[in-house]
């Protein structure tokens, strides 16, 4: 960045040596030169708070007064508010627009923006401000072409005070009137600037010299522009404190400006005063300097976190999708990608189009996919609210059912199938799900209804099947076998009689009854065979209990059968073996331990039959 103070060429300083060292730099040049370009990226522009409060409608009243206003003043208001409101609308345009996208798990269908009234009249305005302004410069460019004939004028009327002989008193007057006149004179086109100056200035410094101003009205002169200078030292210094360091630039350039318009100082303090506004000058120069510094360096950091967004959601954009739950799932992750882009503040202009534009590109492409996803998912879609409207219809027709246990055995089959099923329309999924679901909870109310109204009974039961475990407990066997065998029969006979008990308390009663039958069992002299038979009973009737005795009965049919015929088979092999054992060398011993294995195979078949034939007569 160039540094705003310069000193004038050797050959101007040697044209009025007493002069005081000048401040020749084009005010309007310098300050284009030296701030950066105001853009998003580079130099943040900082916009009153009350526009961030504002709706829309608001800011096109705002932007409307300032266009009608025949004033100067907000010419230049509007100039430099215009783009500050333009930002602002269309950001609010934006939130507006992602809070009406689509929520939750259904996807969304990708359409174009539908026209904005706002915004086309805000289009119609920014069009008519743009024709302003050009109107603006135009008129401005003429001004200044009017202001430098006006300052070469004052420039002509200095040289003739020069060669007039009038008395001080008269020339020195219009000499003033000269040097407001050129206070109040606008700006001249930047081409001329430098030269003019150099001019008028040189052209003053004659004045003071040739003139021959008497003493006391030059120390009054000087007196008070050494006053007006130290004031705008203090100024300077004070911007030392200002929070926004482009603020403290911009009024700097004011101030400079200020400084080149003020009259010389006394020659023993022009160094003092001057270095005192050039170190204030400086330090807020440095600090300018070093805010954009700072800020390129953040613009990097941003740039970093950028790209690495950019490759999350390429990453995204080019995973293969084959569901509506992964469709909804990279939405969303995407969705937080865009979310965390908003966060991170701007880059170097430069880079800023073109990270955006990649990531905008990822994001176009997965769109463009899920629109041509969701296109030939339409069928899909019919189809799977054609299998859901037939799953309610079989709700339906079981919610009345008393069959408790194979009902709910179906309707949880029911529910699993409707998981299994893919999604269905918006406009027809809420419709579905709640017929679906009023058919399954109508079914469950009232089997807890009916349920609830067992529980006693349950409890009943449980106390009953306590005391026969007492009763069985206490029992004394006595000599006669037959009749024990009867009485714990008559138990069992009891026992099955009772319902059934809490679930809870189901497998600790039926424990503790196996284990008081049994031991009386044990202790009773009859057959193996018999006793197996005996707990084979108790077994079936076990499973009765359960509520498994069904599927419990085929499959240990099955076994049972299997087993019959593995024996059977197993005899007629061993039989058929003896007439080989009969030549061996230990044929008798050979021969006695397969006619043990046939006998024992024999006995074992008895008691097969005997299980099957027990669980035809049960359940014929």
């Amino acid at each position: 960045m160039e540094n705003c103070l310069q000193n004038p060429a050797p050959s101007e300083q040697s044209a009025h040596p007493a002069g005081e060292p000048d401040i020749t730099f084009n005010p309007e040049q310098q300050a284009a030169d030296s701030l950066p370009a105001a853009s998003p990226n580079e130099l943040p522009l900082e916009p009153s708070r009350q526009y961030a409060e504002l709706s829309r409608k608001e800011l096109l009243d705002i932007f409307h007064e300032l266009l009608v206003s025949p004033t100067a003043e907000a010419a230049s208001v509007l100039r430099r508010e215009a783009d500050l409101i333009k930002s602002t609308f269309y950001r609010l345009l934006l939130q507006e627009r992602k809070s009406q996208e689509p929520q939750g798990n259904e996807a969304p269908v990708e359409a174009e923006p539908a026209a904005d009234e706002l915004e086309t009249t805000f289009k119609q305005l920014y069009n008519e401000y743009k024709q302003k302004r050009a109107a603006y410069n135009q008129q401005a460019e003429q001004e200044k072409e009017e202001n430098l004939a006006k300052k070469l004028a004052i420039i002509e009327e200095l040289k003739k005070l020069l060669e007039k002989q009038e008395d001080l008193n008269q020339t020195f007057p219009a000499f003033r009137a000269l040097q407001q006149h050129w206070r109040e004179t606008g700006p001249v086109p930047v081409s001329h600037t430098k030269d003019i100056w150099d001019t008028y200035q040189y052209n003053v410094e004659r004045f003071y010299d040739y003139v021959k101003i008497n003493n006391e009205l030059r120390d009054l002169d000087l007196k008070k522009n050494l006053e007006a200078k130290t004031v705008l030292c203090e100024k300077a210094e004070e911007l030392l404190l200002e929070p926004s360091i482009i603020n403290a630039f911009n009024k700097l350039q004011h101030f400079h400006e200020q400084w080149r318009e003020t009259g010389p100082v006394a020659r023993e303090l022009r160094e003092q005063v001057w270095e005192r506004f050039k170190n204030a000058t400086t330090a807020i120069n440095k600090k300018h300097q070093e805010y954009f510094e700072r800020q390129k360096e953040e613009q990097l950091k941003n740039l970093a976190a950028k790209k690495a967004l950019c490759e999350q959601a390429e990453e995204l954009a080019n995973t293969e999708i084959k569901d509506n739950s992964e469709w909804s799932s990279i939405s969303r992750k995407l969705g937080k990608l865009r979310q965390v882009w908003k966060t991170i503040g701007f880059t170097a202009k430069k880079d800023n189009t073109k990270v955006y534009e990649r990531f905008r590109a990822a994001c176009d492409k997965f769109y463009t996919a899920k629109r041509e996803f969701y296109g030939s998912f339409k069928d899909e879609m019919h189809n799977n609210l054609q299998l859901k409207i037939a799953l309610c219809e079989q709700a339906e027709a079981l919610k009345e059912s008393d069959d408790w246990k194979k009902t709910t055995d179906k309707f949880i089959s029911l529910q699993k199938q409707w998981k299994e099923i893919g999604p269905v329309t918006r406009k027809q999924s809420d419709a579905t799900w709640k017929r679906f679901r009023t058919a399954c909870d109508n079914f469950f109310s009232r089997k807890q209804k009916y349920f609830s109204s067992v529980d006693a009974q349950y409890d009943e039961n449980l106390r009953r099947k306590e005391a026969i475990i007492n009763e069985i407990e206490s029992f004394v066997p006595g000599n006669d076998i037959k009749g024990n065998l009867d009485a714990l029969k008559e138990f069992q006979r009891r026992w099955t009689e009772v319902g059934f008990v809490p679930a809870k308390e189901k497998e600790r009663i039926q424990n503790a009854y196996r284990a008081a039958i049994d031991k009386h069992f044990s202790s009773l002299h009859i057959s193996d065979m018999d006793k197996k038979i005996i707990r084979f009973k108790n077994r079936i009737e076990d499973m009765q209990q359960s509520g498994k005795a069904n599927r419990f009965i085929r499959s240990e049919r099955e076994k049972l059968v299997q087993k019959l015929r593995q024996l059977e088979s197993d005899i007629a092999l061993w039989e058929n073996n003896i007439g080989f054992f009969a030549k061996s060398k230990n044929a008798d011993a050979l021969i006695a331990d397969v006619n043990k294995k046939v006998a024992a195979a024999k006995e074992e078949i008895k008691t097969v039959e005997t299980k099957i034939k027990l669980i035809d007569q049960q359940y014929e």
